[in-house]
């Protein structure tokens, strides 16, 4: 989990430093501002900002004095790639900042953009450290985290279960823990993992995405259908999907010709997972592989209530799935 490097743990310090690259500890230490700023003024203005966002006098605008003395939080990402000149007007900012105003800088850490980095650390700046976690006991420390978070009990193997099923995205590791905290009672152990993870064939939301991923659109509905019928829950499908998409994305960009092991550490994959995803990958393209994840991004919403017929979203995004995977079908 993110950790903090300094004893003094405001969220409306004026400057809050989030050093890292994993997306998920980088948003979440965005979003712990923004609550606190939140809880003290409701109407707190936000901006959020990419670094080329931050051209020279618009941290002078986004800063001056408003007229009704309003809270503002000012999130710089990638703060790491700010030009020259902009970087230069917020190293004097974090000198002198202003009361009311919090900035948050999203920094990759290493060497370049490291004068900012050294300049926020010399202000005095709450950090954050939000590395990769490219080590399965990192992994695996953060899967009990979160359900320590979410004030659940899950033993030892459940989370190493869970960890092995869904491998290194920490978005799909957290919403899979806080899946299981809101369906099953009690002490969360390998068999309820197992049941919604790795269970069941027939059933599994994991049969729905493979045969979707390999093109076999009809197959996909089927298991589909039957995997609703036995009660797993639409949230586990979209979920499954959206894994099944990305192994190929991240497995499509990897160098030719690397042995499965050395796969399977990079993209953080269980090596029997590189071996069928590459048998899954034939007829996939970069485009196919965004037009899958829109697809899924819209059921997912439409399962989560965006939807009136989250069944209907399913299938849509089946079909779409299915049809990317074999682009000549068309």
């Amino acid at each position: 989990m993110a950790t903090r490097k300094n004893p003094t743990d405001d969220p409306l310090a004026p400057l809050t430093l989030a050093v890292g690259q994993e997306d998920l500890l980088l948003d979440r230490a965005v979003r712990e501002v923004v609550a606190a700023a939140r809880a003290v003024d409701a109407d707190t203005d936000v901006r959020d900002l990419a670094s080329e966002q931050l051209q020279p006098g618009t941290l002078a605008e986004l800063t001056s004095p408003s007229l009704f003395a309003e809270r503002k939080v000012l999130v710089v990402r990638n703060a790491q790639d700010v030009g020259a000149d902009a970087a230069k007007e917020l190293k004097a900012y974090l000198a002198s900042p202003y009361e009311e105003i919090t900035v948050v800088l999203l920094h990759a850490g290493g060497v370049k953009g490291k004068g900012l980095l050294d300049a926020a650390r010399k202000a005095g700046a709450r950090e954050v450290a939000c590395p990769k976690m490219t080590k399965p006991a990192d992994r695996l420390s953060f899967v009990r985290g979160e359900f320590r978070t979410l004030g659940r009990s899950a033993t030892p193997e459940a989370c190493q279960t869970l960890v092995d099923a869904i491998g290194s995205d920490l978005r799909e590791l957290a919403s899979a823990a806080a899946q299981l905290c809101a369906d099953v009672e009690g002490t969360i152990d390998e068999a309820v993992v197992g049941r919604y993870y790795t269970g069941r064939a027939e059933a599994s939301s994991f049969t729905v995405a493979d045969r979707a991923v390999e093109g076999r659109a009809a197959e996909a509905l089927e298991a589909l259908r039957w995997s609703l019928s036995t009660g797993v829950a639409p949230v586990l499908i979209t979920s499954a999907l959206a894994q099944a998409v990305r192994a190929i994305g991240k497995l499509a960009s990897a160098p030719r010709g690397a042995r499965p092991g050395d796969l399977a550490r990079d993209l953080g994959m269980p090596p029997w997972k590189i071996d069928r995803v590459r048998q899954q990958m034939g007829g996939w393209s970069a485009d196919g592989v965004a037009d899958a994840l829109r697809a899924v991004a819209l059921a997912d919403a439409g399962v989560k209530g965006g939807g009136d017929d989250p069944e209907y979203a399913l299938e849509k995004a089946v079909v779409a799935v299915a049809r990317a995977a074999r682009p000549q079908r068309r």
